[in-house]
């Protein structure tokens, strides 16, 4: 891609929190970001039936690009513990377990549970997936730990502090300096995510 060209590219989430997040991420490359509140067109109907983010994403990607013909990405990402054996995992299945979606508080009792038989605490992080499709011939994608966010603690007594929607919000410690995120200024686990996202699409966009 001639330098300066503009390169505009879908990101495949209705989520505008998300998109703006994306947008920040990569503001220093030569990318328009759009979501898809900003495309005209009826939006496919997905069935994300992958086993990993990664499948996740492709699914999604596809199904985006093959409605809008244009750049497009899409991520998903999973929750994984360094101590839980493969088939305690939740993976891509957050908040679904043997086969039902659990409430919030249900949720907190169920990883609090997780968490006091590993020992009381746990370490986690979310892997983050990438698929984006130029065009039809070109398609790329990453997995790689530096989209991953930072591994934090899960611990097995919540803070007594709950916001609706991000029940292990409650559960989750800073894992350098031992407090939850709930009584940091700062609570986000992503901060090294940003980095790995702009790495990805400079090194696409470096070879156009």
């Amino acid at each position: 891609m001639q330098k300066g060209t503009i390169m505009k590219i879908l990101y495949g989430t209705t989520n505008n929190a998300k998109l703006q997040a994306m947008k920040k991420a990569v503001e220093v490359l030569d990318v328009e970001l759009v979501g898809l509140n900003d495309i005209d067109g009826e939006l496919p109907d997905i069935n994300e039936i992958g086993n990993t983010p990664l499948e996740n994403a492709e699914i999604k990607a596809r199904a985006y690009y093959e409605a809008f013909h244009m750049p497009v990405f899409s991520c998903d990402s999973g929750l994984y513990f360094d101590e839980v054996k493969e088939e305690e995992q939740p993976g891509i299945h957050v908040r679904r377990v043997n086969g039902r979606e659990l409430a919030d508080e249900e949720m907190i009792q169920y990883y609090a549970s997780l968490a006091a038989k590993y020992g009381g605490k746990l370490t986690g992080r979310y892997r983050n997936a990438i698929y984006f499709i130029l065009d039809g011939k070109h398609h790329y994608s990453s997995m790689d730990m530096s989209i991953a966010t930072e591994p934090f603690i899960m611990v097995s007594e919540p803070h007594a502090k709950r916001v609706e929607g991000f029940p292990l919000d409650s559960l989750s410690i800073d894992i350098r300096s031992g407090k939850f995120y709930y009584d940091l200024e700062v609570k986000d686990v992503s901060t090294s995510v940003d980095e790995g996202v702009r790495r990805f699409f400079t090194a696409i966009i470096s070879q156009k």
